[in-house]
C-alpha cells in the first residue's frame, strides 16, 4: 500500500445515471449501475491489493510505483437511483486466502487483516514486504465517508479472519515462523479490546516435518452459525480441526471439538453450511515441495470435501465428525461460497490465468464451478463450469436471496477493456430443477480485487 492508512483521505465515487462525457463511458457506467441494483445487499465490500500484479507470483517483482495502484477497501451501497461508492486505503495482501475481509451483519463495519504489511520506500520485490501485524475495523455508517475506527496488533502473517454471528468477536489465524495461532479479538462500541491467543500445537494440532511450525500452516478459520464452534483448515496437512469456544467473550477458551478430519489435498478455504450440519472445504491441490510456479500449481482439477459434523449436544470428547465424500471442481480453485438456502455451492477457479502469456499453461479464461448440495444428506454434485476472462479470480459470494453470484477479478489481460479488467464478475442464478448461472457483466473496480463480502 502506498501512503499511510491514518492520513490518507477517503475517496468517494458515484455510479450515477447522469451521462458522463463520452458515450462509451456513459454506457459502461449505466451497465454497472443496472447490475449492482439487481444485487440483494445493503452493502458490497471489496478488497484490492495494489502491490501485486498477476505476474508477480512468477517474477517476484511488485507493481511499478508509477502505476498508481493502492491497497483499498471499496464499499458499494446500492440504491434506486444511483450506486454510492466509498474507498479508503487499507493494507492487505493477495498472498493470503480470500478470507481477509468480513462485513458485520448490519453492514456498519468492515474487518480486514494484512498477511503482508505496507510496501516500504524503495521496496520492489515480494521479499521487501514486511510481515503483516494488524487487524483493522472500518466504520461504514456515514455512507461514502469511510473511517478507520480501530486497529489492533496481532500475531504476524495473519492468513484469514471470520466474524462471529453476534458480531462481537473476530477470529484470526496467523502463521509465524515459530507457531500457528488462533486469535479471538473482542470488538465492541467501535473498539477492539481483549485479544486471546491460542497456539494450535497446545490444542493438539502438531507437525513433525523439517519445516517451520513442523509443517503446520493454517489458512482458514470459520465460525459455526451457532457461535459455539470454530473450524480451522490446516492445508499443508490436508486436515480440518474443530474447536469449541467457551467462557465469556472477554476471556474465551478453546478446546478441541471431536476429531481432526482428513480431507482432499490442500484445503485452502472452507465454509460451514448455513444450517450448521456440514463443513465444506475447497481443496486447491498444490505441491508444496515444488521450487517454482510450474511445479507448485497442479494440472489436475481441484476438489471439494464434505464433512458431516457431530451432534452439538454430544460432549466434545466423544464427538465424531465424518468425511462423506466430495466432488471435482475447476483447475486451481480458491474461493468457495454456499447459497443462503444451502442448496448451491460455487468455487472460483483461477485455472491458468496465474501463468505468464508465454507459458504453455496460460489461459485467458478463469471459471466458476456451480454445484448442487443437499443440506440433509451432504450429497454434492458438479453442475457446470462458467468461464470468464480475467487474471487471478479468487473470492466469491452469493447475495442475500441467492439470486446472484459475484466473483472477484484481480486484473485484466493486456489489451483488455474495462469490461474485462479488474472488478466483480456478476452472474444471475437460475434456480429450480436445473440450477445454472447466466453472466450479467462486470462491474469495473480498482486494480487488485481479490475478495468480496455482502451485508443483507
Amino acid at each position: 500500500m502506498n501512503g499511510s492508512i491514518l492520513t490518507a483521505a477517503t475517496l468517494a465515487i458515484t455510479f450515477s445515471l447522469a451521462a458522463p462525457q463520452s458515450t462509451q463511458a456513459a454506457e459502461g457506467a449505466q451497465a454497472a449501475s443496472e447490475i449492482l441494483r439487481r444485487i440483494s445487499a445493503s452493502r458490497i465490500a471489496v478488497i484490492s491489493d495494489g502491490d501485486f500484479l498477476a505476474r508477480t507470483y512468477g517474477t517476484a517483482e511488485l507493481a511499478p510505483r508509477n502505476a498508481g495502484y493502492r491497497d483499498l477497501l471499496t464499499i458499494m451501497s446500492p440504491a434506486r437511483d444511483k450506486i454510492v461508492t466509498g474507498s479508503i486505503p487499507v493494507s492487505n495482501s493477495v498472498t493470503s486466502a480470500p478470507e481477509i475481509l468480513a462485513l458485520s451483519e448490519d453492514g456498519q463495519t468492515a474487518f480486514v487483516t494484512e498477511r503482508l504489511g505496507e510496501r516500504p520506500k524503495g521496496g520492489n520485490r515480494i521479499s521487501d514486504l514486511p510481515p503483516g501485524l494488524r487487524l483493522f475495523a472500518v466504520d461504514l455508517s456515514d455512507g461514502a465517508a469511510l473511517r478507520l475506527s480501530d486497529t489492533v496488533e496481532i500475531e504476524a502473517f495473519p492468513e484469514a479472519l471470520s466474524l462471529s454471528p453476534d458480531g462481537e468477536s473476530v477470529a484470526v489465524v496467523s502463521n509465524t515462523p515459530e507457531a500457528s495461532f488462533v486469535q479471538i479479538v473482542v470488538y465492541r462500541d467501535g473498539r477492539f479490546s481483549r485479544l486471546a491467543r491460542f497456539d494450535l500445537a497446545d490444542l493438539g494440532v502438531r507437525g513433525s516435518e523439517p519445516a517451520p511450525r513442523g509443517g503446520v500452516t493454517a489458512t482458514n478459520v470459520h465460525w459455526h452459525p451457532s457461535g459455539r464452534f470454530l473450524a480451522v483448515n490446516i492445508n499443508t496437512q490436508n486436515r480440518v480441526a474443530f474447536f469449541e469456544v467457551t467462557g465469556a467473550n472477554d476471556a474465551p477458551i478453546l478446546r478441541p471439538w471431536g476429531n481432526v478430519v482428513e480431507v482432499g489435498a490442500d484445503p485452502f478455504v472452507g465454509r460451514f453450511a448455513p444450517d450448521g450440519r456440514h463443513y465444506l472445504t475447497a481443496n486447491w491441490g498444490r505441491n508444496f515441495t515444488a521450487k517454482n510456479l510450474e511445479g507448485r500449481i497442479p494440472q489436475t482439477p481441484s476438489t471439494i470435501s464434505v464433512i458431516r459434523l457431530a451432534d452439538p449436544a454430544t460432549s466434545p470428547q466423544s464427538a465424531r465428525h465424518d468425511l462423506l465424500g466430495g466432488a471435482e471442481t475447476g483447475l486451481s480453485s480458491e474461493g468457495i461460497a454456499i447459497s443462503p438456502d444451502g442448496q448451491l455451492v460455487a468455487t472460483v477457479n483461477m485455472r491458468g490465468t496465474a501463468f505468464p502469456p508465454g507459458s504453455a499453461r496460460f489461459h485467458r479464461d478463469a471459471s466458476v464451478t456451480l454445484l448442487s448440495f443437499d443440506p440433509a444428506t451432504g450429497a454434492i454434485a458438479r453442475l457446470a463450469d462458467y468461464p470468464f476472462e480475467g487474471s487471478l479470480p479468487e473470492g466469491g459470494a452469493f447475495d442475500r436471496t441467492g439470486d446472484h453470484f459475484l466473483a472477484t477479478v484481480f486484473q485484466g489481460h493486456d489489451g483488455a477493456g474495462p469490461e474485462a479488467g479488474p472488478g466483480l464478475e456478476v452472474f444471475r442464478v437460475t434456480k429450480g430443477d436445473r440450477p445454472a448461472l447466466k453472466r450479467l457483466g462486470r462491474v469495473p473496480l480498482p486494480h487488485g480485487v481479490h475478495h468480496v463480502d455482502l451485508a443483507p
